[in-house]
C-alpha cells in the first residue's frame, strides 16, 4: 500500500514539475558593455538617454533614493540642468520655526524623491508587490547588468500549460517567482521614449541604456576604482622588476 502512494506521489510530483509553474529561470542574455572589464568606463551617451527612460518610464513605481541630483553632473549634465531637473521636485523640509514642516523646490543637493510616501502605498499600488529601490539593482540582483537587460527584454505569453497567476506576467528570465513576474512590462514599444540625439529609441536600445544609467547609479566610483587598480598592478610590476634586480645584485658574488 505505501509502495502505491509512493508511485502516485511520485506521479504527481512530475505532473506539477511538468506543467511549467516552478520553471527555472533562463540564462540571463550576455551583452558586450562598455564597462565590463579591468579597462571598462561609463558609456555617458547612453546613461545620460537611460536617465531619460529612468524618470520617463522606470520612476512612476521605481525610486533612486541612493543618488543626489547633483550626481548627475558626472554623466555630463550640466549644472543649470540638473538645478532645473531639482527644481522640479517637491521636497518635504523642516521643521520651520513654528515647528512645522513645508514644501519647497529641490537644490542639487536633494536626493531623488520616491513615487510613493511610504512601503504601504508602494505596495498598495502594485498588488501587494513592493517595486525595488533601483540605486543598487545591478550589483543587488545575480547576473548584473546582463540579468537586469534580459528582464526587461525578456517578456513574452507563457506556454500553453503554464498556469500565470492573477495579475502577474510571464518572463523566463525571472529569477525566484518560477517565471511569474507581478511588474508589468516597462517598455513595451519602439518610440516610448524621444531621444534628442538621434539616437533610434527601440525597445532593445532603451533596455541597454537604463542598464548603462543603472549600471552607473551602482558603481559611480568605478571608473576611478579602475584607474586606480591599474597603476597599483603598474607599480607592484616596477617594485618587482627592482626587487628582482637588487637581489641579483646583493648576492651575485654569493655561490
Amino acid at each position: 500500500m505505501r509502495f502505491v502512494f509512493l508511485v502516485l506521489f511520485i506521479i504527481i510530483s512530475a505532473e506539477v514539475m511538468a506543467s511549467g509553474d516552478t520553471l527555472e529561470p533562463l540564462h540571463p542574455k550576455h551583452v558586450d558593455w562598455s564597462f565590463d572589464g579591468a579597462f571598462g568606463s561609463v558609456d555617458r551617451e547612453a546613461a545620460q538617454r537611460g536617465f531619460k527612460v529612468y524618470k520617463e518610464v522606470c520612476s512612476a513605481c521605481h525610486s533612486l533614493k541612493r543618488i543626489a541630483f547633483r550626481n548627475l553632473m558626472e554623466l555630463g549634465f550640466s549644472e543649470a540642468e540638473v538645478k532645473s531637473l531639482a527644481a522640479s521636485y517637491s521636497i518635504k523640509d523642516g521643521p520651520n520655526s513654528e515647528g512645522e514642516m513645508f514644501e519647497r523646490p529641490g537644490r542639487t543637493s536633494d536626493y531623488f524623491v520616491g513615487p510613493y510616501a511610504n512601503e504601504n502605498a508602494a505596495r498598495a499600488s502594485n498588488n501587494g508587490a513592493l517595486p525595488p529601490d533601483l540605486s543598487l539593482i545591478v550589483k543587488a540582483r545575480k547576473g548584473g547588468a546582463d540579468y537586469i537587460y534580459s528582464l526587461l527584454t525578456g517578456y513574452e505569453n507563457p506556454p500553453e500549460a503554464f498556469q500565470l497567476g492573477e495579475n502577474m506576467h510571464y518572463n523566463p528570465y525571472f529569477a525566484g517567482g518560477g517565471a511569474q513576474f507581478a511588474m508589468t512590462p516597462p517598455l513595451t514599444s519602439d518610440g516610448q521614449v524621444e531621444y534628442t540625439d538621434g539616437t533610434n529609441p527601440t525597445v532593445d536600445q532603451m533596455a541597454k541604456d537604463i542598464v548603462n544609467f543603472l549600471q552607473w547609479t551602482a558603481e559611480p566610483e568605478m571608473e576611478s576604482r579602475k584607474s586606480l587598480g591599474v597603476k597599483i598592478l603598474i607599480f607592484a610590476s616596477l617594485f618587482t622588476g627592482i626587487m628582482y634586480f637588487a637581489y641579483k645584485r646583493i648576492w651575485r658574488d654569493v655561490k
